[in-house]
């Protein structure tokens, strides 16, 4: 939708674990290779989060750097969202942890499920958030510890993913010429297609107990090629919907950061929308799918690499479980 939010990102950062695992490491885990992983996926090898790294803690050093960069003080943030489907705990909320380990002692917290598309959910929420009320500063933060949800003896899946955190910094501005204005937004859900993609098991619907345990319900279930088809439409059609509503066309877009989840899709998104492949930023060979944490890692590396200049519009899009689907369209 597009609507009077008077909200801009002042301030980027991110975190990736030290801990890298190529596809030539994954050789010895299954039966794979890395000009199959490659071939199909695009991905070379992803970052691996220590036993004892938790999602708040890679959250919160994302949140550092980002406030680092906007120059704003913890206490000064009045707003923590946190998207996520790798929390901590079931609660308190992972936000919760990261308000504690940054030190915003003002802010409120709380958390956002919704997949691969939670950074977009969360940072539409953040902007109705600071338009509605007192509150005037946000940390929109996606982070993900996939490791702890991947079967590593599935090759189909565990190639795919990778740990990692990105967060932005959302101000309310009423300057309507203000740098990193977010112009546009669009999301969707379709709940019908859940069990696409999905960690069954966990939850109230499917608890672990020593019966089911060795079935590994609480890893990732994916239905590969229907889930493509799904991503490559919905991804599509959000990001016309919402340059439609900021009255643009992809001509105008500088830049494409979709969901790094699978090169093809990419390929496949760009090709639609006629963006050319200099326009798409990609990092997935190095990071693989990180979730959540996949467009706000790649809004910041876009930020600190100078890909991205004042006046640029970003188009930004996602995917995931659900289905979710967001997108949004930014002035930067």
């Amino acid at each position: 939708m597009s609507d009077n939010c008077q909200c801009s990102i002042i301030g980027t950062g991110s975190y990736m674990p030290a801990r890298v695992l190529t596809n030539h490491d994954l050789e010895k885990l299954v039966e794979t290779s890395d000009e199959w992983i490659t071939t199909r996926t695009g991905i070379k090898e992803r970052r691996i989060a220590a036993p004892d790294e938790t999602t708040s803690d890679m959250a919160s050093e994302a949140a550092r750097r980002a406030l680092h960069t906007a120059g704003i003080k913890p206490e000064e943030v009045d707003l923590i969202i946190v998207a996520t489907v790798t929390p901590d705990m079931f609660f308190p909320s992972t936000a919760c942890f990261v308000q504690k380990k940054i030190g915003a002692t003002n802010a409120v917290g709380f958390d956002i499920s919704a997949a691969c598309s939670g950074f977009l959910y969360a940072l539409q929420t953040a902007r109705h958030f600071l338009n509605g009320g007192p509150r005037k500063t946000a940390l929109v933060i996606g982070a993900e510890k996939l490791s702890s949800l991947i079967n590593w003896t599935d090759r189909n899946t565990c190639v795919l993913f990778g740990d990692g955190a990105g967060a932005a910094v959302i101000r309310w501005d009423d300057q309507p010429d203000a740098p990193g204005r977010v112009i546009s937004s669009f999301m969707g859900t379709d709940g019908n297609l859940a069990d696409l993609l999905k960690v069954p098991g966990g939850g109230t619907a499917l608890p672990i107990t020593a019966e089911n345990v060795h079935l590994r319900p609480n890893t990732i279930h994916m239905e590969g090629r229907e889930t493509f088809k799904h991503a490559v439409t919905r991804m599509c059609q959000a990001s016309e919907k919402a340059l439609k509503e900021a009255g643009l066309t992809a001509q105008d877009v500088k830049l494409v950061i979709p969901h790094q989840a699978n090169a093809r899709i990419i390929s496949a998104i760009a090709e639609r929308l006629g963006v050319p492949e200099e326009r798409t930023f990609i990092n997935l060979d190095k990071y693989g799918n990180t979730s959540a944490a996949t467009i706000p890692v790649c809004l910041d590396e876009a930020n600190r690499s100078g890909r991205i200049q004042r006046g640029d519009i970003l188009l930004l899009v996602a995917f995931g479980g659900g289905f979710t689907w967001a997108s949004s369209v930014i002035r930067w």
